[in-house]
């Protein structure tokens, strides 16, 4: 699994830390910046993350700015993208298991380095649970294509 990796410039230690956790499950990871505390701008690096993940470069993406919000919303502008914003594990996982999120966003203001450790570890361990998601999913998609939405009872229909 190859990991997105990105933050501004108020999350580069985070980003550092969350790196540790990629090393020590030897992950690969594609950095996407930004390297140092000098003023960035998170929508520059947050697309770069998640047009990775849309094009299946990366598998996954894991984004930080001050609060995640901002990065989770140019994530979210990416077609193919579910990027959610999380300060604690339990969403994370549920994010993972119900919507098949691709890309986790957390806040260097919001988080401590160990909190954001233990949520990137339980966001990186959960799996889809498809079945009955797998509709609501097709439901996201077909909302990102401008299509028709149904109460699909059918999970594997576009």
């Amino acid at each position: 699994m190859t990991i997105a990796i990105a933050c501004d410039h108020t999350a580069v230690e985070l980003k550092k830390a969350i790196i540790e956790v990629l090393d020590e499950r030897g992950l690969d990871y594609q950095d996407f910046g930004a390297h140092d505390a000098v003023r960035a701008d998170y929508p520059v690096y947050g697309r770069l993350a998640a047009e990775a993940v849309a094009a299946g470069k990366c598998d996954r993406g894991i984004i930080m700015c001050g609060s995640g919000v901002g990065i989770s919303l140019v994530a979210n502008k990416v077609d193919g993208i579910r990027c959610v914003v999380c300060s604690e594990p339990y969403s994370a996982v549920l994010s993972r298991h119900h919507n098949n999120t691709n890309m986790l966003a957390m806040g260097s203001r919001v988080v401590g380095v160990e909190l954001a450790k233990m949520i990137a570890r339980m966001w990186l361990d959960a799996q889809f649970e498809g079945g009955r998601h797998q509709r609501r999913i097709n439901q996201i998609s077909a909302t990102e294509r401008g299509a028709a939405i149904a109460n699909l009872e059918d999970p594997s229909a576009p």
